[in-house]
């Protein structure tokens, strides 16, 4: 059982080291990073943050535990912000929790702290812990949390939030109590046994404390608290860590999250709510050099002499000091954090080496059962004396014995052979289907884990001062960018045969058949026959509900088939998916590519709704402004709408006459300025009888200046939002245009919703926007801000925080009767 706990905290670790790298270009290590590397190997203290979501981690703390007090310093999200909202593009749900994982890595290679998850999925914003522990499953949940805490070891936990309503979010605050009951429950043997076949132990950390706060109004702080001073400046990085947070937070992109570089002081608060109280710093009472190691008091001593003669304009003469140093920790009784100081050691040899590795292929992707060529490229760059024993990969091994002659390049060029049952690059997370606050993920080894490990691995046996060190790297993409220079991305693993609808949603408008487009791709060079299944509900009937394909001379084609609905139904969504007859395909590449984070590929379901919709139109042309990122002019489309986007030279009186209705896309006007300026050109439009449809804005800002929008005033509120995708709707008044013209609204064009009803309604308003319908979460008071419209000279002028941009996409027929509504909303007398 130690061998396999050993073997798994290494794995554990180094999986850490290789993400860093494994994300991006090699991580250039300087003389100062190095003598800072030196000075964290006396130092065996560890901390834990916990908080619910990405961008809830304080990054100004994290930078100074991790690159000041240079303890192991992590990041535990128990979500990965897959229910946020999106502000660089379209991407929602899993696609935007992707997003947001690389982000937090980009943060933590920035500020030196590690990142974990558990598998609670963030299903949209939450009033209550209650609902959020509910929905997420509380214990499975407190499981994960358990699992990476008793992995990881950490001497304090850090919580961001206090377990009541002065965390502002029911998952804030659900984080808070599961943060608690986790630093007791990872310390008692009773709790979650089955954990224990896999290595870990029970594990007490000595204090969890939260990380108290003064900000959204809530003052938390007090002079009684733990305080600490954590914006100094780090000579060796010539930045402080207030500076070091800024360019952490400024990775969140996706959330509009950009932030300066704060140079002062900057206090940070802490209140123990568990173990030992802290008085004067986080790792009071707790021994945090070798002498909580069997043996490890000369270690320390060691160190001390190779810090002390450590060389910044010659750091290979450090290499033969740690090589002694390598062998001395190893021979220590086994433990986390021998185990954890033997790579921190192998890292600083590699270094002070100055020796270079890597392991690159010219091909962005591989397909299982094809060729993959690789290149192994080795530099010894210092004047040190490495031998090069061999190099490792799947089942080659080079085994010969090369001298490194320093500044040389080696390069070893081989083409190898991918088994047809590699395991395609699909995010661990989303290998099952997804429960309904969870993902499921069947591995308890990868719990915890940031994503995936690469897909394929090399290792390089090298030789130093008579010690053979395996090092390891990932096999990444790497290309040469005409504009952009040297890339690494990671290498993907892609399926034999790719099936996908062409579109998310096929719409049946009053019962007419619907054309739905397959796309068939073979990635593989072979020829192969296969036989395509549609599985659809039996209220619909295909032309084609099984077809042939053979990649003989198409390796990629559209195929097209038509759906009839069986039923009387006037209103349904009912879904239809493809696979291959033995279940082995039944997916797609999709690739989501961003400059500041690493491309990601995933592969979803290849699956569409059958969207059956009893609709009226009136008008034909509809303007529409692209905002943070959102799917509705699809669904325009889909209705029959001809869609013309709209962007700052083409608003103007002329251009915008034509339209019968102008849609202004999510949180638009918070991110382009100029349609503030715009803002009269948009009230004449409206005046000469056309209609303008808003969608939510998030705040009443546009950076520092007010937003000019709407021909009367009205403000909004970021907490005045209904969350639960069911709460009853009131209509306030029923007789209104918009909810008769040209489609009757019912209540039933309110089922089915998903995540939210509306988000950021309208507080304060001027006494023409009519409020239309009403609307609360359980134990909330009634609010009427979702849908505010006012007349304007011949238009109309709506503005909708009912969350259209979600329902659209996910085929709720009453999102679409609704919004054909608004853009037919009558002209005025």
């Amino acid at each position: 059982m130690k061998r396999i706990f050993r073997s798994f905290l290494m794995l554990f670790t180094f999986s850490f080291l290789l993400t860093t790298a494994f994300s991006q270009t090699p991580v250039i290590t300087n003389s100062a990073d190095i003598y800072m590397q030196l000075k964290k190997l006396n130092v065996l203290g560890s901390v834990l943050y916990i908080a619910a979501h990405p961008d809830d981690e304080n990054n100004g703390l994290l930078p100074y535990l991790a690159k000041e007090q240079l303890y192991r310093t992590g990041y535990l999200s128990l979500t990965r912000g897959d229910g946020g909202q999106n502000l660089i593009g379209s991407e929602q749900g899993i696609e935007l929790g992707m997003i947001r994982t690389q982000e937090l890595l980009a943060a933590r290679r920035i500020d030196g702290a590690e990142q974990f998850f558990t598998t609670a999925y963030e299903f949209g914003y939450s009033k209550s812990a209650e609902e959020a522990l509910r929905i997420w499953n509380h214990e499975k949940i407190l499981s994960d949390v358990v699992w990476v805490i008793r992995q990881y070891q950490p001497d304090v936990i850090i919580k961001r939030f206090p377990n009541d309503q002065r965390a502002g979010h029911g998952h804030h605050s659900a984080s808070g109590i599961i943060a608690e009951e986790a630093f007791v429950a990872a310390a008692d043997p009773k709790r979650f046994p089955e954990q224990f076949k896999y290595g870990v132990k029970p594990w007490q950390a000595k204090r969890i404390v939260w990380n108290t706060f003064n900000f959204g109004g809530n003052n938390t702080t007090s002079n009684d608290q733990l305080k600490l001073e954590v914006g100094g400046y780090n000579p060796l990085i010539g930045k402080s860590y207030g500076e070091l947070g800024g360019e952490a937070r400024s990775m969140h992109k996706s959330q509009g999250e950009g932030r300066p570089r704060r140079r002062g002081q900057v206090f940070e608060f802490f209140a123990t709510v568990g173990g030992d109280t802290a008085k004067t710093h986080l790792m009071e009472n707790i021994v945090t050099n070798w002498k909580r190691v069997e043996g490890g008091e000369r270690i320390e001593t060691m160190i001390n002499d190779i810090t002390n003669n450590y060389k910044f304009a010659n750091p290979e003469l450090s290499v033969p000091a740690l090589v002694t140093l390598y062998a001395a920790i190893k021979a220590l009784p086994e433990s986390n954090w021998r185990d954890r100081k033997l790579e921190e050691t192998q890292s600083l040899i590699e270094a002070c080496s100055g020796l270079f590795t890597e392991a690159t292929s010219n091909q962005e992707s591989v397909v299982q059962g094809d060729t993959l060529r690789v290149s192994f490229f080795v530099n010894n760059r210092s004047g040190i004396k490495p031998t090069l024993r061999s190099v490792r990969f799947e089942a080659y091994d080079s085994s010969f014995s090369s001298a490194l002659d320093t500044n040389q390049n080696l390069v070893i060029n081989k083409s190898f052979p991918v088994s047809a049952e590699q395991k395609i690059s699909q995010p661990y997370w989303l290998e099952y289907p997804q429960l309904e606050g969870s993902f499921d993920v069947k591995d308890q080894l990868l719990i915890g884990k940031a994503e995936n490990n690469p897909s394929f691995i090399t290792s390089f046996v090298v030789n130093i001062g008579g010690t053979n060190f395996t090092i390891k790297r990932p096999v990444q993409y790497k290309v040469t960018d005409p504009a952009k220079g040297e890339l690494y991305q990671p290498l993907v693993v892609l399926p034999r045969l790719e099936l996908n609808y062409l579109h998310d949603n096929f719409v049946s408008l009053n019962g007419a058949p619907v054309k739905a487009s397959i796309h068939v791709k073979s990635n593989s060079t072979d020829s192969s026959n296969y036989i395509i299944n549609q599985a659809y509900s039996k209220k619909w009937a295909s032309n084609y509900p099984t077809m042939s394909y053979s990649t003989a001379n198409n390796r990629e084609n559209n195929l097209a088939t038509t759906f009839t609905s069986k039923t009387t139904e006037k209103n349904s969504v009912e879904t239809t998916s493809l696979s291959t007859v033995d279940k082995k395909f039944d997916s797609y590449t999709k690739v989501i590519a961003y400059d500041h984070i690493p491309t990601i590929t995933y592969f979803p379901k290849a699956k569409a709704n059958l969207v059956k919709v009893d609709i009226k139109t009136v008008g034909k042309k509809v303007g529409y402004i692209i905002g943070a990122g959102d799917k509705v002019p699809e669904a325009l489309t889909a209705l029959g709408y001809t869609v013309t986007f709209l962007h700052e030279s083409n608003i103007n009186d002329e251009n915008l006459q034509q339209f019968d209705a102008i849609v202004v896309g999510i949180r638009a006007h918070n991110i382009h300025e100029y349609l503030s300026n715009k803002s009269d050109v948009f009230n004449r439009y409206v005046l000469n009888g056309g209609n303008m449809i808003l969608q939510y804005i998030k705040s009443n800002q546009v950076g520092l200046k007010r937003i000019k929008v709407g021909p009367y005033p009205f403000t909004i509120s970021p907490s005045i939002r209904v969350t639960e995708e069911n709460a009853a709707i009131k209509f306030l008044l029923p007789a209104h245009p918009a909810l008769n013209y040209p489609n009757k609204i019912t209540q039933d064009d309110f089922t089915g919703w998903v995540q939210e009803r509306s988000t950021y309604q309208v507080d304060q308003s001027d006494d023409r926007y009519e409020k239309l319908l009403a609307s609360n979460d359980t134990n909330d008071k009634e609010s009427n801000g979702s849908l505010a419209i006012a007349k304007y000279g011949k238009g109309n002028f709506a503005y909708v925080s009912l969350v259209l941009f979600r329902q659209l996409p996910a085929g709720v027929p009453g999102a679409y009767r609704l919004l054909a509504n608004l853009i037919a909303l009558p002209k005025n007398k």
